[in-house]
């Protein structure tokens, strides 16, 4: 007989490929820990790499105090970014790939060498990031209109749906990201407003937090991967035909345009 996890894990992957969203896992399989959370995503993310699918970053999610309040925990989640999620800036992305998708403008660091051995200080974690880039990261939950719980966010891979970099990469320490601003307009229109301190505080602690956090679990961060490292403002409602565009200050910009 099949076990609750798999259960779970087979119902999220049918929901995502059949792009129909389903009733909470927590409730209908009995998900009520972290450690069953993961493990249901792990198990998806394997079922991903069989398929031929590669990873080639990690995500950080709740980073939002507010939020973090709002479902009860007291630290970020993450997820795994693969291969096929990445869109460049100016890219025309398809609503075809989505199920309820919502768009927030983040800072990405790339990866310049392996972090797998020892949990960094803060020190060797700094000196192994290679750059920094805007991005635009589009989450999408298999979970029917957003009512979610922390464990079902966690076992849909951190709502992970698809991500936009911006092309020019900036050097790690020339930015003061806790006061990065951030702008995100859609449509010509703005509609997001935030700064790099609702990011943990600060996005590089929040990546920080995912470097150590991967390596205590025996993963890692590899050299090139990317780490998207959470929303510096409210999530914006995208749909077919709307043009996406948000500015980080020194940082850059970076824009979509989804069809």
């Amino acid at each position: 007989m099949s076990s609750p996890l798999s259960l779970a894990a087979a119902a999220l992957r049918q929901a995502r490929h059949d792009l129909t969203p389903i009733e909470q896992v927590s409730a209908s399989y009995g998900i009520h820990t972290l450690d069953d959370a993961y493990a249901i995503a792990a198990s998806n993310t394997a079922a991903r790499i069989a398929a031929g699918a590669r990873v080639v970053g990690k995500k950080v999610g709740l980073t939002s105090r507010p939020v973090q309040l709002q479902l009860g925990v007291d630290q970020p989640d993450f997820g795994m970014l693969f291969d096929d999620m990445e869109y460049l800036d100016g890219s025309a992305v398809p609503m075809s790939r989505l199920m309820q998708p919502k768009i927030e403008a983040e800072v990405a660091f790339v990866v310049g060498r392996d972090l797998t051995d020892a949990a960094p200080s803060y020190g060797e974690f700094v000196a192994a990031l290679a750059c920094a880039l805007p991005a635009l990261e589009i989450v999408d939950s298999a979970i029917a209109a957003w009512k979610l719980t922390l464990f079902d966010t966690v076992a849909d891979n951190a709502s992970c749906g698809l991500y936009v970099l911006g092309n020019q990469p900036v050097a790690v320490g020339e930015l003061s990201y806790s006061g990065l601003e951030l702008e995100l307009y859609k449509n010509g229109e703005l509609e997001s407003l935030g700064s790099g301190a609702a990011c943990l505080g600060h996005p590089l602690r929040a990546a920080y937090w995912l470097a150590r956090t991967m390596v205590e679990r025996g993963e890692g961060l590899r050299a090139g991967e990317l780490i998207l490292s959470g929303a510096l403002g409210p999530m914006v409602n995208i749909q077919a035909g709307d043009h996406i565009s948000a500015r980080m200050g020194k940082l850059g910009t970076v824009s979509c345009q989804m069809v």
